[in-house]
């Protein structure tokens, strides 16, 4: 069906080096676009004077801060002049001197404790690129597995055999600790001492050498969970990506001198014509040929409406062809069409938005050392400086080194993050990870998409205007007969408003579509059509039908006629309704003091329509570079969050402090996303805020608690007030407490 719906583009543009769509993002064309498409495991592009730019996909990085010490690796190698890692494409890019060579660089990353994953060429889709063997399930949790196994039977011994419960803590806290021991080591030697992997080393080992087995092993076991699950939640955002590039297809035909012939997307090149048919996708950017077709282009502008595009027209990949064949001039090249950028806006959102470090990985890059220089003063200094006894001084240096041990810091924000993600997980809010759930809870203006995420997505019949002679139940069969069998969403919505009320489709014989304007049929040896207002041609409109018109427009409705002859028989007024939750999920954020607003490609009556009932700001008609530049200009002054659910938003999502996909949404708008509301319920938002303000203020609790204990034993140590048991006493007394509290957010619950 080629209905003419109410859609606004942005306008395209063409200059010498910048090619445009009307909904796509407008990025500068060049090198670097290749290697969003997937890049190779080393890809070399032009020298720019200064040195030539590496590309390397990167696999083993479970979270940002692994970018940050592949960045530190490589950039104190000779020759490099530049490195830099995004984290969501593993991709890698370092500039080195025309001296230096790549060989040395991929030697860094493995000494780092990271791979270079294998080969891609130029038309390779980031599914094929990976070449990585898969580990066995049971394999990849043999360490975890045989740790947990380890510590349970010195529990059990404890109870039984008290003598063999020591021996067996210590054997599971030396399992635990070869492989995160082992990063730390390579970690060091690649300009990283003070790792979160240095920071367990020394906790476990400072808690092996006054005898406190057990406590060590759980803080291995738990950070050994912890970092798997990264690993977990890291893996699955990669698919993302793969989501996206799949929706460009890898096989186009191509019109020749003799045919139609069959080739990849990746030989395509700029001004060769191809033939799409309908139900099939563009496997590039290119000009309309064809004088006018219907096209989805949800993929891009995240609108469910198809559009009508006539000849002359710019069509972006990844676009879906509704109605008819097309023929379509090809206008970008391999690895710059629209969804290759869109790709690049992911990474360019990534790189600009500061990432989030953890807690205790800032605090480790001085608390550690300092720690450890701090015991080994006490230690040492006394004897050597003022001939003090060296068994007392030594033995106040092992309790200081116990007192400073971070076994209760360490676990302390682990433990309320944990408490609060399964506490979310049962309120329906998936949140990856302790940064994202920190951020939600200081944000203070929150952007909406519309289509999708305050409104159903998909349009419905909101109002039925019937001329006589003609009753309801006859122009709705009618409706349905014409519309029978189309995939477009408007004729889907016309057939289930007639089945809703019971009525069977009309059956009519030879049905004609009429490409970018409805369908035509006869009935009762009249002819029958069903087309936008706006094409009609033989029929008009009298003056209070087109009051009609006006008014349902003005109310943001799409609007389709039936005509029966040459009278119009029905109007059918369409939209796309609110959710049944929107004004009350937007009520409970504005009463935490959040500001609303929404951003949309659709137009603006539509945009101030749901604007307006919902008591929002909003901006409207904007791609998704647009919208990726107003959350840019919002993030300057805001705490920002973004809610969608196309592809169109995954840029969007990436540039906010925090990206929130609904759970019904694309799965690149959900991987792209820092957290998601698996039930879609848009109450869900005020209580994922709410609870991230609990988590704050718990992790304030137990860092105070940990801290604070630690800065008095630490006094009382000193000055030989504090025995070594009282150490034990303060350290173990202090995991228990920090524990026991975030163990609290648990029972939070969410708001009905």
């Amino acid at each position: 069906m080629g209905y003419g719906c109410h859609h606004t583009g942005v306008r395209a543009e063409h200059t010498e080096h910048r090619h445009d769509h009307r909904c796509a993002p407008r990025i500068e064309s060049g090198c670097e676009q290749f290697a969003t498409a997937g890049v190779a495991q080393q890809i070399t592009v032009g020298d720019d004077g200064q040195g030539q730019t590496h590309y390397w996909r990167i696999g083993g990085m479970d979270c940002p801060s692994c970018a940050g010490k592949i960045e530190t690796a490589v950039r104190r190698l000779p020759g490099v002049l530049s490195a830099e890692v995004r984290f969501a494409t593993e991709r890698l890019q370092v500039q080195l001197t025309p001296e230096a060579t790549s060989d040395a660089v991929e030697e860094a990353i493995r000494a780092a404790g990271f791979t270079p994953l294998g080969e891609q060429s130029t038309g390779q889709s980031t599914e094929q690129a990976s070449t990585a063997t898969p580990v066995p399930l049971w394999q990849e949790y043999a360490s975890i597995l045989t740790l947990l196994a380890l510590m349970l039977a010195a529990a059990a011994a404890s109870l039984f055999a008290p003598g063999a419960a020591p021996p067996l803590f210590t054997l599971a806290t030396l399992w635990g600790l070869w492989p995160i021991g082992r990063k730390a080591l390579q970690l060091a030697r690649s300009g990283s001492p003070f790792s979160i992997e240095t920071l367990m080393t020394v906790a476990a080992f400072g808690a092996l050498l006054l005898g406190e087995t057990a406590e060590a092993a759980m803080v291995l076991l738990l950070f050994l969970i912890g970092e798997k699950l990264e690993s977990l939640a890291a893996h699955k955002a990669r698919k993302g990506v793969k989501a996206l590039m799949a929706l460009v297809p890898d096989q186009a035909l191509r019109v020749t001198a003799t045919g139609l012939e069959e080739v990849t997307a990746a030989s395509l090149r700029p001004d060769d014509e191809i033939e799409v048919h309908p139900g099939g996708r563009l496997p590039v950017d290119g000009v309309l040929l064809t004088g006018l077709a219907a096209f989805d282009e949800s993929a891009v502008t995240g609108e469910s409406l198809p559009v009508d595009r006539s000849r002359g027209e710019r069509l972006a990949a990844g676009s879906l062809l509704v109605d008819v064949a097309v023929r379509v001039r090809v206008t970008s090249t391999p690895g710059n069409n629209t969804i290759d950028r869109i790709l690049h806006l992911m990474e360019q959102a990534e790189s600009n938005r500061a990432p989030i470090a953890r807690f205790i990985e800032r605090f480790s890059r001085w608390y550690t050392p300092a720690m450890i220089l701090a015991a080994a003063l006490v230690a040492l200094a006394p004897p050597l400086l003022l001939a003090a006894d060296w068994a007392t001084w030594t033995y106040r240096g092992l309790v200081l080194l116990l007192i400073g041990c971070p076994c209760a810091l360490v676990i302390s924000t682990p433990a309320a993050v944990t408490s609060a993600l399964a506490s979310a997980s049962r309120m329906g809010i998936l949140i990856k990870g302790g940064a994202a759930l920190e951020q939600l809870g200081k944000i203070d203006t929150l952007a909406f998409d519309k289509t999708g995420t305050l409104t159903k997505g998909e349009p419905q019949l909101q109002e039925l205007i019937i001329y006589p002679p003609f009753e309801r139940k006859q122009v709705l069969s009618l409706a349905a007969g014409l519309e029978a069998g189309s995939h477009h969403p408007l004729a889907r919505a016309l057939v289930a408003a007639a089945g809703a009320e019971g009525i069977a489709p009309e059956t009519l014989l030879h049905r004609r579509t009429l490409p970018g304007a409805g369908i035509e049929s006869e009935w009762q040896g009249q002819p029958l059509l069903i087309c936008t207002p706006v094409h009609l041609t033989t029929t008009r409109p009298t003056a209070e039908q087109q009051a009609t018109i006006d008014r349902l427009r003005a109310e943001a409705h799409t609007l389709v006629v039936l005509v029966v002859g040459n009278h119009i028989a029905a109007l059918f007024a369409l939209s796309d309704p609110l959710r049944d939750d929107a004004k009350a999920g937007v009520a409970a954020l504005q009463a935490l003091g959040i500001r609303c607003l929404m951003l949309t490609g659709d137009h603006q009556t539509a945009a101030a329509h749901i604007a307006d009932t919902l008591g929002i700001d909003y901006h409207a008609e904007l791609s998704p570079q647009d919208k990726l530049e107003q959350l840019i200009n919002l993030g300057r002054t805001r705490q920002l969050a973004m809610v969608g659910d196309g592809i169109n938003d995954a840029p969007a999502l990436k540039q906010a402090s925090v990206g929130i996909a609904m759970g019904q949404g694309t799965d690149v708008a959900l991987d792209s996303a820092d957290a998601a509301l698996t039930h879609s319920r848009l109450t869900g938002l005020a209580d994922a805020v709410r609870l991230s303000r609990a988590t704050h203020r718990n992790i304030r609790q137990n860092i105070g608690l940990a801290l604070g204990l630690k800065a008095i034993f630490l006094v009382t140590s000193i000055l030989g007030i504090t025995g070594l048991w009282l150490a034990v006493l303060a350290d173990t007394g202090a995991t228990a407490l920090v524990t026991l509290n975030a163990l609290r957010l648990l029972t939070v619950k969410g708001e009905e």
